[in-house]
């Protein structure tokens, strides 16, 4: 019992003393860092390409000459022979208005001419017998003078009636509309029973021929564009291709859309069904370039107000930052002004989780197709 008390005394001391030692060793030890994991990026080798600016629209297919169709008098419509979409051929009656007044107005017309030519008849006779006792020298030569400029008189009257007697007919001949082109009629713009001034539009006649693929720009590429420029179409419905060129374009902007219309002359497409849509691909429009470097948009990265790009040291296996200029975009890809040399690689995937001096792996789709970063090293102990 006297010497318990000093053995756990004893005890517990030697118990500190080792905990204190331990806590000593550890302290002392070395924290070994986190091994930094191996990224596997997709790679490509900057070469230089062709830039090619173009623009793709929707348009329309339309008959080259399209006209509205009126009559050159006014009266009330009592027909209208044809209907929308219907094909016509040249010289077909197509509408008709009522023409009785003008068909009055013809015949009185008639009558004035026959009027007339009695006049002048009378005139000749008499101009006739006066020259005769002329000759006879029982009248003086004024008196022939006269009798000669009432004949001249007579026969000016005549020649008006008759002038005003072919205007009348065909006024009344102006009442019937008939096809000028062989067609198909695309819009109705008058019905039966309806009275029409002249000029007024009634019928619209797409002609039969050429067909123009038309559509509409924004006033930036209409400036690009150029007369004779030459385009690709496809028939949206078959995918049938044509060549067609400029044909027209508009001087000024449509005021609703803003926009300005451009006519593309097709060729081959007089068999085209009007009002079909047609994909129109502009190539090789103003700022195109033969020989650019061009890089795919998942390659590109912010950094701060600069925008740069990873380059693969294929030595170390190591990734690093390059600073880029961007010139236009052509699809999915960026134009490099400056930056970039042929031949160099790229990482073009996973531009977001590298940092500078990284090593990296390159990626392939086949198993087991990891490229170790440290390879070379690998081997070299294995040939010690």
């Amino acid at each position: 019992m006297p010497y318990s008390t000093p053995l756990a005394l004893r005890r517990v001391f030697c118990w500190c003393v080792l905990g204190a030692l331990l806590n000593t060793m550890v302290a002392c030890s070395k924290t070994e860092a986190p091994v930094e994991p191996l990224r596997s990026v997709k790679l490509f080798t900057v070469s230089q390409g062709e830039l090619n600016l173009s623009g793709q629209y929707s348009a329309e297919v339309r008959a080259r000459v399209e006209s509205r169709l009126s009559f050159q008098v006014a009266g009330k419509l009592v027909e209208r022979s044809v209907d929308l979409g219907q094909r016509v051929a040249a010289g077909q009656l197509l509408a008709r208005i009522d023409a009785q007044d003008y068909q009055l107005a013809a015949q009185a017309a008639l009558a004035q001419v026959s009027a007339a030519q009695s006049q002048r008849d009378l005139a000749a006779a008499e101009f006739k017998r006066f020259e005769a006792l002329r000759g006879q020298n029982f009248i003086s030569a004024a008196e022939l003078e006269r009798r000669e400029a009432t004949l001249k008189a007579a026969e000016a009257t005549l020649n008006q009636a008759k002038a005003q007697g072919q205007v009348q007919n065909n006024q009344a001949g102006y009442a019937r509309l008939v096809a000028s082109h062989s067609g198909v009629i695309t819009a109705v713009e008058a019905e039966a029973g309806q009275v029409v001034s002249a000029g007024q539009p009634v019928l619209r006649l797409a002609h039969d021929g050429p067909r123009d693929a038309v559509f509409a720009v924004s006033e930036q590429m209409a400036f690009s564009l150029k007369i004779g420029q030459a385009m690709q179409v496809t028939l949206t419905s078959t995918g049938q291709s044509f060549k067609g060129k400029v044909r027209e374009l508009a001087a000024s902007a449509d005021p609703v859309t803003r926009t300005y219309a451009v006519k593309l002359a097709l060729d081959g497409s007089d068999r085209l069904p009007l009002g079909a849509t047609l994909n129109v691909l502009a190539l090789h429009l103003p700022g195109s370039q033969a020989a650019v470097i061009k890089v795919p948009t998942s390659a590109l990265r912010q950094d701060g107000q600069a925008t740069v790009v990873w380059l693969l040291d294929e030595t170390s296996m190591t990734v690093n930052i390059q600073v880029v200029v961007l010139g236009p975009i052509d699809g999915n890809e960026v134009v490099i002004t400056s930056g970039l040399k042929p031949g160099q690689k790229v990482v073009s995937a996973g531009v977001h989780v590298l940092a500078p001096g990284q090593k990296v792996t390159v990626y392939s789709a086949a198993p087991n197709a990891l490229v170790p970063a440290l390879a070379p090293a690998t081997a070299s102990t294995e040939q010690r």
